[in-house]
Order: structure tokens, then sequence, then C-alpha cells
């Protein structure tokens, strides 16, 4: 089976990542249609070898020429794909750069393979499969205890009949004196014969009886085990996927199993505690001489039903969607004071009978012990707690409330508590907690839901700090109860564990996650000799995390497509950068991140070799002020060096092992589509970044970044005055 068929089976969460992988990179239909014909040719060759490269575009022409034919020959171009705006697709983006296409397909290639995989993984447990068996054997069980206790129904309803015949015992017995001795006889044995087949009948009930304590013992056994297996091990796991979605992970979060799950587990409890009630009801309306014998072992299996029930209605009520800012879509568990967060709830248990029966309120913080024990903890209350109703008016048919209109409004009151250090407020942790009553056919508790651990801030440059409490957290508190004062003394944590995270980070703002060579660089500037991170390193005093989260800002904002694409290498020190670059012929160029900028700032590198000296130029990084004017990809186009009395010329040819700019970079460019446009009866000039040149080059040089527009000195200032940034008198610092 092709691999792109394995794609198109795979569900709903793991498809969307299928989607977002060519999402702005390479037609979804192209490959859809050429599926086979893609899968067939080696990528990762042809991204290294022109020549291979050139043969595999050249089979995709030929291959669409002939489908394209073949469509106009049979009369059925309006049934099938463009075949021909595919071709001219691939001509007008990649005939000159066949290695290009080769580099994106090979890329994606890996990619699905990974999402195959992840699926696989889950597949391969074979935990879903083997529970749905057990279920299914649970409801066998519990549909034949209905039968056979219809059966036991139908023998106690003989047994009276029969019942009913003997107690004419007395007018037979009156009839003695009025009849022949030789119909006596006859009547005393019709007598016996009713006698024995009461007494017969007795047995079969209490045999049937038995029969069904037995199978009623037995559907509580496996009924524990599925339980026990639902609420200590699926339901944990799942609440683990989803902490970790939150910081990241690609993982399937979905309850669409586990809702089917607790749904089929409680119809079948509740409809064995309803057969259990008849069998009770049975002995007592039938007076049987076995009522005492089995009353109280029904008694007793009945309330085994009931606990289960019960445990299993108290873990029923999850958080589906944690407490998230419309303006932080995607860093959950940040709440700012007086700004609104939505948060939803779902009963995992969808029954109708239990449709509109369950009434939800949030509670802030409830039995969390930090508040009276951490001096100097803040409270809060929730300024919009009214009740929600749990209905199945949902897309999905769940029994879902959500709570969409939810702020928080901090509590002014006297610190109580120990003396004990008091955390930063970005290292607090709070829960929101969700309780409701729970009242159907003589079961009643109470079940309450939990969030996650939220950071509560109070402005806006706390996201940042704040993220990084969700990220330690999550990685330390895997299971409940969550330990809140976790920041009191924060453990370490394993490079492995932390740079995992950090990948996820990179991987949601920028569709791709950080390489071994990056993750490396980053493990230099973070992890002990023990590969250890500590937290004061990370978020406190030397702020890294503040560094890393002003990239993932920049690539957001600015460098999606260029980062997604594995255009920038990002994380490589300067030394690494000379070593990398010594080597390479003139003009080849990386870009890599400023490590100085908190704000985020990214440069490029380039070597050049002038009578046997090797120097390697970094200029000066580009922040998001500036890219927000021009591109990356046109300041690498139209950055030029201006030599004393020369013309310019731009000294980047190849990024990076070895890839021509232009095709590493042209489909990116803007600029170039409007210089031949004209404004107002003017022709457009673009801002040139430009860089006078070294004499002699330091190596690396901390070039300044300029603008060359080629006009008066007078224009140069008044540019200089809009955007003081990007212009400097004197070369700054090397990045």
């Amino acid at each position: 089976m092709a691999q792109w068929q394995k794609l198109l089976r795979l569900d709903r969460g793991l498809q969307s990542r299928v989607i977002q992988l060519y999402e702005g990179r390479f037609p979804r239909d192209i490959r859809h249609w050429l599926c086979s014909q893609i899968e067939s040719h080696n990528w990762c060759l042809a991204a290294v070898d022109e020549g291979e490269a050139r043969a595999c575009f050249q089979s995709l022409l030929e291959y669409l020429e002939e489908q394209r034919e073949r469509s106009a020959r049979e009369n059925t171009m309006l049934l099938e794909p463009d075949y021909a705006g595919m071709r001219d697709y691939l001509l007008k983006n990649f005939q000159d750069w066949p290695k290009n296409l080769a580099l994106i397909l090979s890329e994606c290639l890996k990619e699905e393979k990974k999402i195959l995989n992840s699926a696989s993984e889950e597949q391969a447990q074979p935990k879903g499969t083997h529970l749905d068996s057990k279920i299914n054997h649970l409801k066998s069980l519990t549909l034949e205890i209905k039968k056979q206790n219809k059966s036991l129904e139908d023998i106690y309803e003989g047994l009276e009949f029969i019942q009913d015949a003997c107690r004419d015992q007395g007018v037979t017995e009156g009839m003695k004196k009025r009849v022949p001795e030789e119909q006596h006889i006859g009547l005393a044995r019709s007598l016996a014969n009713v006698e024995e087949k009461c007494q017969k009948q007795a047995n079969i009930i209490t045999q049937k009886k038995q029969m069904l304590l037995q199978s009623t013992m037995n559907i509580v056994k496996v009924a524990e085990e599925i339980v026990q297996t639902l609420t200590d091990v699926e339901l944990p796991a799942w609440k683990r996927r989803q902490q970790l979605s939150c910081i990241g992970s690609p993982v399937n979060t979905s309850l669409e199993d586990l809702q089917s799950w607790f749904s089929s587990v409680m119809e079948m409890l509740l409809e064995l505690r309803e057969q259990l009630q008849k069998l009770q009801q049975q002995d007592r309306k039938y007076n049987s001489a076995e009522v005492s014998q089995f009353s109280a072992p029904l008694e007793e299996i009945e309330k085994a039903a009931s606990s289960l029930c019960i445990r299993l209605l108290q873990s029923a009520l999850v958080v589906e969607k944690q407490p998230i800012m419309s303006k932080l879509a995607q860093r959950p568990l940040i709440v700012k004071t007086g700004v609104r967060f939505t948060v939803s709830v779902r009963f995992l248990a969808n029954l109708p009978k239990f449709k509109y029966q369950l009434k939800v309120k949030p509670v802030f913080d409830k039995h969390v012990e930090e508040d009276s024990t951490t001096k100097g903890f803040r409270r809060f209350s929730v300024s919009k707690d009214d009740f929600k109703v749990l209905d199945e008016d949902t897309p999905g048919g769940g029994l879902v409330a959500e709570f969409c209109h939810m702020s928080l409004k901090e509590a002014k009151v006297k610190s109580k508590g120990s003396p004990e250090t008091r955390v930063g407020v970005t290292e607090e942790l709070h829960l929101v907690n969700f309780v409701t009553d729970f009242r159907h056919a003589g079961l009643e508790c109470t079940i309450e839901a939990s969030t996650l651990p939220v950071v509560v801030i109070s402005s806006s440059n706390q996201v940042g700090s704040a993220w990084a409490s969700i990220m330690w957290c999550s990685v330390l508190c895997t299971s409940e109860p969550m330990n809140l004062s976790l920041f009191v003394d924060p453990p370490p944590l394993k490079w492995t564990e932390l740079s995992q995270v950090l990948s996820w980070q990179f991987l949601t703002v920028g569709q791709r996650e950080l390489d071994e060579n990056q993750l490396a660089d980053l493990k230099d500037k973070l992890a002990d000799p023990d590969d250890l991170v500590h937290w004061t390193k990370f978020s406190k005093d030397d702020n890294a995390w503040i560094w890393i989260d002003g990239i993932l800002d920049l690539i957001k904002k600015h460098l999606v497509d260029l980062w997604r694409d594995g255009l920038i290498m990002g994380f490589v020190s300067r030394k690494k950068t000379l070593a990398l670059l010594r080597e390479k012929p003139n003009g080849t160029f990386l870009l890599r991140f400023s490590e100085s900028s908190k704000e985020g700032a990214i440069t490029f590198s380039w070597v050049e070799h002038i009578n046997g000296d090797t120097h390697v130029h970094a200029v000066q990084p580009c922040v998001k002020e500036e890219l927000s004017i021009i591109c990356l990809a046109d300041v690498i186009n139209l950055y030029s060096l201006r030599p004393q009395n020369c013309a310019s010329s731009n000294p980047l040819v190849y990024l990076y092992p070895d890839i021509p700019k232009d095709r590493a970079f042209k489909r990116f460019y803007r600029i170039t589509e409007h210089l031949n446009k004209t404004l107002n009866g003017y022709v457009l000039r673009p801002l040139v970044p430009m860089s006078m040149c070294p004499t002699p080059p330091p190596s690396p040089p901390p070039e300044t970044m300029e603008v060359d527009v080629n006009v008066t000195p007078d224009v140069i200032d008044f540019l200089e005055e809009l955007f003081p940034e990007m212009f400097t008198a004197e070369h700054p610092p090397a990045p």
C-alpha cells in the first residue's frame, strides 16, 4: 500500500498534521494524485544529486502528460484532476531548480513516515483492542443475566400455579369421606404428583438462583477489572497526553474511545444493578424458602456493583479543554486577571438518562493546601462562576459544558501561613475545580474534576516566564495530586526531557522540530556536566528561556516559511560557524540566531577567501522591526557590499552546505514582484540592505546594516530618522 494511502486512513488529528505539513509548501492535490509516482523515486538522493533530481522531475512531467493525454482520449477531463495545471505548476516553480523539489519532497516524505510511525505506536499497544474485547464480553454476560432472570421469573410463575393446586389439598381431604376407596387412592396419588412437581420446580429455582449468583459475581469481577483499567490506566494516560499536548506535543487527545468505554461500562453496571434488584424483588414476592439463603449474597453483589458505578462516575468528569485565553491560543494554562478565558468539561458516561441531570460549578483553588501553607500565596475568585448544565446539544453529542466567559479577580487579603519563602508570581501554581452532585437510581455522589496547574499573571510581559513554569511543571508533575509547591524548591530536569519540550515549541510555532545539531548547541548552553538543567539557569539567572522565547516569537511573526523548510541553521555558535564555513567556496553562508538579543534576532555569516586568507563575515542581526519592513528572503536577495569607489555586489552565493541562493529562497522573494510596478507615476524603489566592504575584512566581522536606495544623501538621512535601528554609525559588537 502506498504511503499516502496509509495516511488517508489515519484519524482526523493525525491527518491535520499532514495538512499542516504541506500548507504553503507543496500542493497537497499533486501529492495525492501522484502519490505512487512520487513514492517510486529516491528523493533523498535527488536532493544531493543534480542529475538524479532532474531525472525525477522529468519523470513526474512525463507521467502528468501521459495522464492528460489519456483523459483527453477517453473524454474524461471533467471527471479527473487538472493534470495540465499540475504540470504547469511544477514547470513554473521547479524547472530551473529540480533539487529544490527534491528537498521539499524528501523532507515531506520523512515527516509523513514520522506521522505514520506515531500512529503505529498507538495501534501497536493492544490495550484498546483488548479493552474493547473485555467490554464486549461484559455486554454478553449482562445480556445472559437478563435472559436467565426472565427464565427464573417464568419458573416462579409456573411454581406459583402448581402451589395454587396444592392449596386445594383441603378440598381434597374433605372429599375423602364422600368418595369410594378406589377414588380416594387416585386422588392421593394425584396430590402426591402435584407435590412432587412443586418440589422439582423449587429445586430448579434453587439451581437457577445459584447459577445467577455465580454469574453476577463473575460479571462484577470482570467489571471491576475494566473499571480499574479505565480509572487507573486509560484515564491517567489520556490526562498525561493532554498535559503534553498543552506544551506542544503532537499527540492524540481525542476522548472518543474513553467516552465510548465509560458509557458502555456504566450502562452495563446500571443494567446489572437493575437485574439484581429484580432478583431481590422475586425473593420477596414469592416468599421462597431460600430467601434467607440468597438475600444476603444478592445484597453484597449489589453493593459491589453500586461501588463500581460510583468509582466510574467519580472519574467520568474531565476537563476536555484546559484554560486558554484567545490571545494566547498556543499557550494554554496561562490566565491573566480580569481577562476572559475558556474552559470546557465533559462527562464521559454519555447516557441519555443523564442528560440535563448534572449541574457543574467552577471553584478556584478548592482544597489547595498552598493557600494556607505558602507565605504570600495569592487568592483569586471566579468573577463569572455560574453553573452550567451538561447536555448533548454539542456538535459531538456528548455531555459537555463550556465556560466561555470566566475571569479571575484577585482577593485582597492579608497573607497568612508559615514563614516559607514566597515563590515568584509566575511560579505560583493554581487549579480551577469543577464540582457537581450526582443522583440517579439510588446512586448518590459528589463528582469533581480539576484543570492542570495554571499560572495567573497580571501583566502581558509575564507570559514568557509563566510559560517556562508551565513547561517545567508539565514535565515534573505527571500525576494527581499535582505538586503546586513545585517551585519552592524546583528539581532540575534531565536534558533529554527538556530538549523534547523545547523541540515541541519550535514545532508549534514553525512547523518544524529542532534537529540534533541545534539541540546539541542548546545543550552546551543550558546543561551541566551531568546533563541536568537547573531552574535558575533556565529561567532566572541566565534567563536562557527568555532568549529562546524571543527567537520563537521571531519565527512565528517573520520566519515560519524559512524555518519550516529547514533553511535556518539557527542555533550555531560563532566558533562553530567559522569551522563550518572555513573550507567552503566563496559566498557560502548560513543563517543563525543572534546570541545576544533577548528579543529575537537573526543574522547571516558568509565566507570569503582572499589571497590565501579565509575570512568569515557576520552581518548585524535583523530584528523584528526590520523584518516587518522587508522579509529575510529579500534581505538575502538584495544584500550587497559596497567597496570604496566600486559598484556594489551581493556576496551571498550558496546556502550552507552548497545550495544556490536563489534555489533556496526564490519562492519567498516579495520585492521582485513589484520592481516593475509604478505608484502615482513613480517607479517603485525597494529598500536595499547594504554593508560597506570591510578593509581588511575581519573574521567574523561586525558588519553594519545600512540601506542603499541609490538616492541622494539627504534621502538617506531622512530614512535614518524614520528607521534609526536600521542604521549605525559604527560597527556594533559581534552578535
